[in-house]
């Protein structure tokens, strides 16, 4: 996937969740960041767990309609619902622009953010892609170990 405009303004007008549900989004506009508005999205409607529903859903749906259903990986999707979730429970007034400005490390990071919980042998393990697990390493600020 390429990346796509950061302006919200003419990169999301078109995605929506309607699109996003009815695997009619642009693939290569479809970015990283894509992803992570559509995600944000969804919990802005509703709860953490029928935000995972409907967007794990989707998203299978998607990667199907395009030919790449290897793509998609369960654990990295609800990694990252999760800690938008989390960050939007923290600033729950904030519009995309802001969450965008105010979680860098979602956008530019986000491999790095995984690091911090989840090792490579752990997410490239096929059950990782195909239910969620749990992280095997503790991020640095609390102690960075691997469990």
């Amino acid at each position: 996937m390429t990346n796509a405009p950061s302006d919200p303004a003419s990169v999301f007008d078109e995605l929506s969740i309607a699109a996003f549900e009815a695997a009619d989004v642009n693939a290569e506009a479809f970015s990283h960041e894509a992803h992570l508005f559509i995600a944000w999205s969804y919990l802005q409607e509703t709860d953490l767990l029928d935000s995972i529903r409907r967007y794990t859903a989707a998203l299978r749906r998607l990667t199907k309609k395009l030919g790449v259903p290897g793509k998609y990986h369960e654990t990295i999707t609800w990694f990252f619902m999760i800690v938008i979730a989390e960050r939007c429970r923290h600033d729950a007034s904030s519009d995309w622009p802001t969450f965008k400005t105010d979680n860098p490390d979602l956008f530019s990071e986000a491999r790095t953010l995984l690091s911090h919980y989840y090792t490579r042998a752990r997410l490239a393990c096929p059950l990782a892609r195909q239910q969620f697990l749990l992280p095997d390493r503790l991020h640095p600020a609390h102690g960075g170990v691997t469990i």
